[in-house]
């Protein structure tokens, strides 16, 4: 049961409550759930999964599925409140197993509430930073010690042209990747690999986890779906890494199974489940979108 959580009345949802999350629904939101570009590569995402053939039963588990890092609770998605976001998303893939990934943002208080949040359930998460200056991302890997898991960096944040220029993010070198690694002494994740650039650091790097992603197509990069990228790069990409992660466009467990064949150990997604929280708080409160959302997750994993 939720607790300590208030019923969200002056929340104004961005989320066009589609059937189906295919990015159709919100082209054009941004700041909101959509993409660049008139959505391109979130609505190729969301198309390549079925592209690429099953060619057996592949065994899916929660450990096989995450909750992507997601801020911009009030701007991107709708909430009256940045802290009223966190607590009920994490709960959700608490409850259900699997597992919850940390997002960074400016200001410093979109990390510090889902800190606390992850501090509030009592359990351990992954954390996503944004390619600050190392310095920062020192005070950064002091504030979330005891509560990480790994310690990743969101390298394709670098392309959002108004966060680079508003947070001063940084084009980050294999040198300073590795020495915030040294200083976490945590995992490195390594999120946001798109580009045969980012696969030549991966190489150098070796980073102990890698995440294919697009930013939800929410970045200007190449077009493509992550499926198809993970289809092209997968074998090259898990020699560098201990585990291959993917997200953009996971909705089914077809999906899920799809990239499992394919190498990958863990997808991650949120769009769908963000979409199923918000639906319930709309309905009845913040109990009921956690409830929603815990549903939707069991759905995905057709369990």
């Amino acid at each position: 049961m939720v607790t300590d959580v208030p019923v969200l009345s002056e929340n104004r949802f961005n989320c066009r409550f589609c059937g189906v999350c295919l990015g159709r629904g919100c082209v054009g939101q941004m700041p909101g759930m959509g993409g660049v570009d008139s959505s391109r590569n979130f609505i190729l995402n969301c198309g390549g999964w079925d592209k690429i053939p099953l060619e057996k039963d592949v065994s899916v588990t929660a450990e096989n599925l995450g909750i992507a890092p997601v801020t911009g609770a009030v701007q991107n998605i709708g909430f009256n409140s940045e802290e009223d976001f966190y607590f009920p998303y994490f709960s959700a893939a608490q409850k259900e197993g699997i597992s919850v990934c940390v997002g960074d943002g400016a200001p410093d208080e979109k990390l510090k509430l889902g800190l606390a949040a992850v501090r509030n359930l009592g359990i351990k998460a992954y954390f996503f930073l944004k390619p600050y200056s190392n310095e920062r991302l020192f005070e950064r890997i002091d504030w979330i010690e005891g509560n990480a898991l790994a310690a990743g960096i969101d390298i394709d944040a670098y392309n959002i042209v108004s966060m680079r220029n508003q947070a001063k993010l940084e084009k980050k070198s294999a040198a300073q990747l590795d020495e915030f690694r040294k200083y976490s002494k945590l995992p490195l994740a390594i999120k946001g690999v798109f580009t045969k650039e980012d696969i030549e650091l991966c190489k150098a790097l070796k980073p102990e986890i890698i995440i294919v992603s697009n930013h939800g197509g929410r970045v200007e990069t190449e077009t493509g779906s992550t499926a198809e990228f993970l289809q092209a790069n997968a074998k090259i990409l898990k020699s560098c890494c201990e585990e291959l992660w993917v997200d953009g466009g996971i909705r089914k467990k077809r999906d899920i199974q799809v990239a499992v064949s394919l190498g990958a150990k863990k997808c991650l997604a949120a769009r769908p489940f963000i979409s199923a929280l918000c639906k319930g708080i709309e309905n009845g409160g913040t109990e009921l979108g956690v409830q929603k959302m815990a549903e939707e997750i069991n759905v995905m994993l057709m369990r």
